[in-house]
């Protein structure tokens, strides 16, 4: 399957590291101008030239801004007034006991993981339907649908993810718009180790440490190992594509059938 994305622009949320930072290449790869987004100027411009380095002759444009707050979502909209695919790829996560979850920190997995994406989405879904082609994606989680105990907060806010964009997707029916979700499952990134060395021995080798998580709290997954982001960047460009035109309002599950269900 070819796919070309020569003439899109893309723009990817916390994209300077991760799964965020794969996409934007894969994107890139297929021949979009992609927008790397971050927080800071100083993180924005070393991930753009790690990707650069990627994807030769690749056009990027970097977008330093907080997307979780109000000002940060504004300034994208004038750093990048034309969004084709928009990813929102932004997300914190975290272990933490369920009744020691303040209110704040509760807010705040909200405001990240959800509301931003959702501003977004307001800013750029009225473009896309005005010129009657548009692809938005909201990267979910597998703990969307089942719930770790450790991650309360965390499952809370994409599944509100699932919800959002089966929403917009209605919202933008018939338009030339698709707006789907991808359920990601456990994934091998930089964040990730850290998070699987709070739940297991720190002595144990990265590829141990790795097995017994997997073993002893996502024994679920039929994979048996995490994701790399690329494998989730592969949806992801295949979703932004015209071959996906037919999909849309869907849920589409990169999880390594993690997963024990079929979803709506």
């Amino acid at each position: 399957m070819h796919i070309d994305l020569t003439g899109r622009t893309a723009l990817v949320t916390g994209s300077t590291q991760g799964i965020g930072a794969a996409i934007a290449a894969g994107l890139a790869r297929a021949g979009a101008r992609v927008a790397v987004n971050g927080r800071s100027e100083e993180r924005v411009s070393a991930a753009v030239g790690t990707l650069a380095g990627k994807v030769p002759g690749a056009e990027w444009v970097p977008v330093a801004a907080d997307v979780a707050s109000e000002e940060g979502a504004e300034r994208v909209a004038a750093l990048l007034p034309r969004v084709d695919i928009l990813v929102n790829n932004l997300g914190v996560f975290g272990s933490a006991d369920p009744l020691e979850i303040t209110d704040a920190e509760w807010r705040r997995y909200f405001e990240v993981n959800v509301l931003a994406a959702v501003r977004l989405t307001r800013t750029y879904l009225p473009g896309m339907t005005e010129r009657g082609w548009g692809r938005i994606q909201y990267v979910a989680s597998d703990s969307a649908v089942v719930i770790p105990a450790e991650m309360i907060h965390y499952g809370m806010s994409k599944t509100a993810l699932l919800a959002v964009s089966r929403g917009f997707a209605k919202k933008a029916a018939g338009t030339g718009v698709t707006v789907n979700s991808v359920i990601a499952g456990p994934t091998h990134t930089g964040g990730v180790e850290d998070f699987v060395y709070e739940l297991v021995d720190r002595s144990l080798p990265w590829g141990e440490a790795q097995r017994a998580f997997m073993r002893e709290h996502r024994p679920q997954s039929l994979l048996q190992r995490l994701i790399e982001p690329e494998e989730i960047a592969n949806m992801v460009v295949y979703l932004s594509s015209e071959q996906a035109s037919a999909t849309t309002g869907g849920a589409l599950r990169v999880d390594g059938g993690y997963v024990d269900a079929i979803l709506p």
